[in-house]
């Protein structure tokens, strides 16, 4: 083989190696910052409401909990940011969201959404119907997901669940008791369309609410200490 020809395969394999290398450098980084989830100024996301709560309840925050990332949740993050010794950039990467006591998850993937879904309900289910009839803490999931639903209310679970005041386990904590398994399945048949309650938007406990307006609603049905309204 002639020399010249020779001379030109291996600068042709040399310039490939190169555009190789440079493809590789320059790719993997950007596929890697797409498998990442990070939440910025503009964000809506259901775990914006999260960091909001969280925020608020650490007294970061004084906002409306709205799920919407704006100006007050930048700066509550990075005061947040500065207390816990993390890069003051008011955006939440993992770093951030694992000091929240959150867990990071890429929302664009269905299985991990509803993985999300049937904890978040099957918490607020044990901390609102803890040793309710199971019926009943089918109903109480089944009323997160009507109100889902109706335009009086936040269209995702995460957005009813931390509506400010909506549920008395968010106020007193009980959202975060040890996590029943009857609480887990009570999440997941609400979630595939068991509805016990009625179509109900409301429940309360007779027993325990001081709320006058409450008593005003209509009742559909009741299970156990709860009463189930329109």
């Amino acid at each position: 083989m002639d020399k010249n020809v020779k001379k030109r395969i291996v600068v042709c394999l040399i310039a490939l190696l190169f555009v190789n290398v440079v493809t590789y450098l320059y790719i993997t980084p950007y596929n890697n910052a797409n498998d990442a989830v990070v939440y910025y100024y503009g964000s809506k996301d259901d775990i914006v409401y999260k960091i909001q709560y969280n925020l608020k309840k650490w007294g970061y925050y004084s906002g409306e909990i709205d799920g919407i990332y704006g100006y007050q949740t930048y700066k509550a993050v990075k005061s947040f940011q500065a207390k816990n010794g993390l890069k003051q950039d008011g955006m939440v990467g993992d770093e951030t969201l694992a000091a929240l006591g959150l867990q990071s998850t890429n929302t664009s993937t269905n299985t991990t959404s509803n993985s999300q879904d049937v904890t978040l309900l099957a918490k607020l289910i044990n901390g609102e119907a803890r040793g309710e009839p199971y019926e009943g803490q089918v109903a109480v999931g089944a009323v997160v997901l009507n109100r889902t639903r109706d335009p009086r209310f936040p269209s995702t679970i995460a957005g009813v669940i931390y509506q400010p005041g909506a549920f008395t386990a968010i106020v007193d904590g009980q959202i975060s008791s040890k996590l029943e398994q009857s609480s887990i399945n009570a999440a997941r048949d609400a979630l595939n369309g068991w509805d016990p309650s009625g179509g109900a938007v409301y429940y309360f406990n007779p027993a325990k609410t001081t709320n006058e307006w409450i008593w005003s609603r209509p009742l559909i049905k009741i299970i156990g200490k709860h009463r189930f309204c329109r």
